[in-house]
């Protein structure tokens, strides 16, 4: 006999997905339904994405009004440790905070992420809290989409708080500062990677940079590296919004420094909502993943060609035996 408490992936390929009961349980603050919504829109299969659209289509009028804070930093920083300490100050504030992770080096390393829930023991358990790996793409942009709409859906679930976590592995950070408005970057006192380790382009990313494990003994490296941020700051050039990039000292493990720190990002939200760079931010984005889904699907379609995928064995073959450059070999496959 066949057990009524059967897996809801199962359940779904032996029925069709009733769209509008997912949604109404969605805002009715159902976690599990929120699951099972962000599973189909992150799913590879044919099959799931009509329900995947719908599902993102009932979302999208309920989407836009949460704050968008993106965490980037280095394995061994203490984000996990620093998002729990910061996720409890803004449930005690009244929010409601969902964390995303996005981790396009999970596909090999199965699992640097996934182990966020465990680690975020205290945070999981809040009822006022939503955390969800991204699980991994094939492309960078393809993972970044996807957490994208997982955050139109986790803010029509009444989540008003999403913070969207990057491993620190290079382009994820330009793919999280795309989808923020407020870009965080955590650093370690005395690691050999402060100034010189930090790529320019993520320094000037930043809208604040926080030395985490500022405890113990690693306060005064942490206040030397505090200075030495401050000091790097000033050689930027201004940010479009005119908010200047802030370096606070923070431990997560003990609590210290958090409240600041939250403190900090209510001024920016303050700042940038009443200059309407807030609202410029955002309607930027829009635009961007306009542009950038464009790209994404004429690509896929693109390379899903049957004759495509004929043409470019044979033409790989003869620029490799350098009968045609690879620049004639593109042109050719454009023109086909």
């Amino acid at each position: 006999m066949e057990s009524s408490h059967i897996n809801p992936k199962l359940r779904r390929q032996k029925a069709s997905i009733d769209i509008e009961a997912l949604f109404e349980s969605i805002q009715q603050g159902n976690i599990s339904a929120l699951s099972q919504a962000i599973t189909l829109v992150e799913s590879t299969a044919g099959k799931d994405s009509a329900f995947a659209k719908a599902i993102l289509g009932k979302a999208l009028p309920y989407s836009g009004d949460s704050f968008r804070l993106g965490i980037t930093g280095v394995p061994g920083v203490g984000k996990s440790t620093f998002i729990e300490s910061l996720g409890s100050t803004l449930i005690e504030s009244g929010r409601k905070v969902a964390v995303l992770a996005i981790d396009p080096s999970s596909s090999i390393t199965r699992g640097s992420i996934l182990g966020d829930k465990t680690r975020m023991e205290e945070l999981v358990k809040s009822e006022k809290a939503f955390i969800r790996p991204s699980p991994a793409g094939t492309t960078l942009g393809g993972v970044a989409r996807k957490t994208r709409e997982a955050i139109v859906l986790c803010e029509a679930a009444g989540f008003d708080f999403i913070i969207i976590e990057t491993v620190g592995v290079g382009q994820s950070e330009t793919a999280v500062h795309s989808m923020t408005d407020f870009f965080l970057l955590l650093k370690l006192a005395g690691a050999g990677d402060d100034l010189q380790g930090i790529k320019r382009g993520i320094m000037e990313m930043a809208d604040m940079i926080v030395i985490n494990k500022a405890d113990g003994e690693n306060q005064t490296a942490a206040k030397h590296a505090k200075r030495e941020f401050q000091n790097a700051l000033h050689l930027l050039p201004e940010k479009e919004h005119g908010w200047s990039t802030k370096v606070l000292t923070a431990s997560g493990l003990n609590h210290l420094g958090i409240e600041e720190v939250y403190q900090k990002i209510t001024e920016f939200q303050n700042y940038t909502n009443e200059s309407g760079s807030f609202e410029n931010r955002r309607n930027n984005q829009e635009l961007f993943w306009l542009h950038q889904t464009i790209e994404d699907q004429l690509k896929s379609e693109f390379y899903n060609r049957p004759e495509i995928q004929l043409l470019i064995e044979k033409l790989e073959r003869q620029v490799l035996e350098k009968k045609i450059t690879a620049f004639e070999a593109a042109e050719r496959l454009l023109k086909s």
